[in-house]
């Protein structure tokens, strides 16, 4: 089994649009009132676990697109010793 940067990198990005799909379709679902913010109601917590959701899959993604520049520039340096 040959794992490569660029098919690790794109099961990170996968991974992260699974993640920032799901978080952001719990977000928009959460019941809205009115009054929401400041009122009794309002519950933060309801909140916190999707938005962590968000800013890990925008980690995964950073990772992602530094594993795709990182093995792009192996492969022009292997195409230069070659060469």
């Amino acid at each position: 089994m040959n794992i490569s940067p660029s098919s690790s990198a794109t099961l990170l990005i996968n991974n992260a649009q699974r993640k920032s799909s799901d978080a952001a379709q719990t977000i928009a679902t959460l019941p809205i009132q009115k009054d929401e913010i400041g009122s009794s109601e309002f519950n933060s917590s309801d909140v916190i676990k999707p938005i962590l959701s968000l800013k890990e899959a925008e980690l995964e993604t950073s990772v992602a697109a530094k594993l795709i520049a990182a093995d792009k520039k192996m492969l022009g340096s292997i195409l230069d010793i070659h060469a």
